[in-house]
């Protein structure tokens, strides 16, 4: 395969990684413990690296337009929780 070749299935490569993460979104407080997409707020580093069910500070990628519509079980305490866009101060690890 020559340069040229090479260089141009990277390229096309690319760009379909690029299309494939334009139609995700981060979606925060949604993921199991170990189940988070990268960095997960303090104290974490990478995928899977949550300690709490629905951490707020945890995010994962959803189709996008799907994360505020996500229906979360009930906190311990009665409350409900709601998925962000943002990373929230709920459900963080002591």
């Amino acid at each position: 395969m020559t340069f040229g070749a090479a260089l141009a299935c990277a390229v096309g490569a690319l760009g379909a990684n690029a299309a494939a993460a334009q139609d995700m979104e981060k979606c925060y407080g949604v993921a199991l413990a170990g189940q988070n997409d990268c960095a997960a707020g303090p104290g974490t580093t990478c995928a899977g690296t949550s300690t709490v069910d629905y951490q707020g500070n945890a995010w994962t990628l959803v189709p996008t337009g799907t994360c505020l519509s996500m229906d979360l079980p009930a906190a311990a305490d009665g409350m409900a929780r709601e998925a962000a866009l943002e990373p929230l101060e709920r459900d963080l690890p002591a």
